[in-house]
């Protein structure tokens, strides 16, 4: 775990629980995970980067580079960028694990 992620975790005040949360599950999901801190925000990588975290105010951004490998029948992800798209996350009772998870692992490859 880098420990710049860690600090960023640490210092984020109502967003720590949720934060460590999803750190956790990604690393319960995906082997051979990496961890790095790139443009002021945790980003989990793989083979390459993959998948990002970031605090606002109200909630905690989960962010997918490559969201076309990502199944999303609910429409939950939000943004018009080329590549890039993600969700927000208010709490930890709004992570839905499994869904998650099998977003983790189609991204990661």
């Amino acid at each position: 775990m880098h420990p710049q992620v860690t600090d960023y975790i640490n210092t984020s005040g109502k967003h720590k629980e949720t934060l460590e949360a999803l750190r956790q599950l990604v690393h319960d999901t995906v082997s051979g995970l990496t961890e790095e801190f790139k443009w002021g925000r945790p980003v989990f990588r793989a083979n390459k980067d993959f998948a990002y975290l970031k605090t606002a105010k109200a909630y905690v951004t989960l962010g997918f580079f490559q969201f076309d490998k990502l199944n999303d029948p609910k429409g939950l992800l939000e943004g018009t960028g080329k590549d890039m798209r993600h969700i927000k996350i208010k709490n930890v009772l709004e992570i839905d694990r499994e869904l998650l998870s099998d977003w983790f692992k189609a991204a990661s490859v």
